[in-house]
């Protein structure tokens, strides 16, 4: 049996996986989410903190991946106030925060990786989002 998956296939809302590895990427996978999850693991955020943060993500796409990472359980949304300008602040649920160590772990990777293979560069912002 392999390690990944106990069962043949496993199910979450209603959507089936071929495997555990397979569920944990659709929920943390692709450019983006781990990063914002990142940035959130140490505390809330609002969203144009988050933005300049992470300065090579679009708006839209930093919108659309907090909106699936709040639809995963992941991330919570709090608003406040009733009239503009309104407060949004976003923060890892404590689903959320059981995937610190695995964040922490891929950004150790990541260090070594360049410390070994590569190297770590400084550029300006214009360099970035070109």
């Amino acid at each position: 049996m392999k390690k990944e998956c106990i069962g043949d296939y496993v199910k979450l809302k209603g959507k089936i996986y071929p495997c555990t590895l397979s569920l944990t990427m659709d929920m943390v996978g692709g450019k983006w989410k781990a990063v914002i999850l990142y940035h959130l693991k140490d505390g809330s955020k609002r969203y144009n903190k988050l933005r300049k943060e992470m300065t090579s993500v679009t708006e839209m796409t930093l919108s659309l991946q907090l909106k699936q990472l709040e639809k995963d359980g992941l991330v919570s949304r709090k608003v406040h106030g009733k009239k503009p300008p309104i407060k949004v602040v976003y923060s890892l649920t404590d689903f959320g925060k059981t995937l610190v160590p695995v964040l922490d772990a891929i950004t150790d990777w990541g260090n070594q990786v360049v410390s070994e293979k590569g190297e770590f560069v400084k550029i300006s912002e214009s360099e970035v989002l070109s």
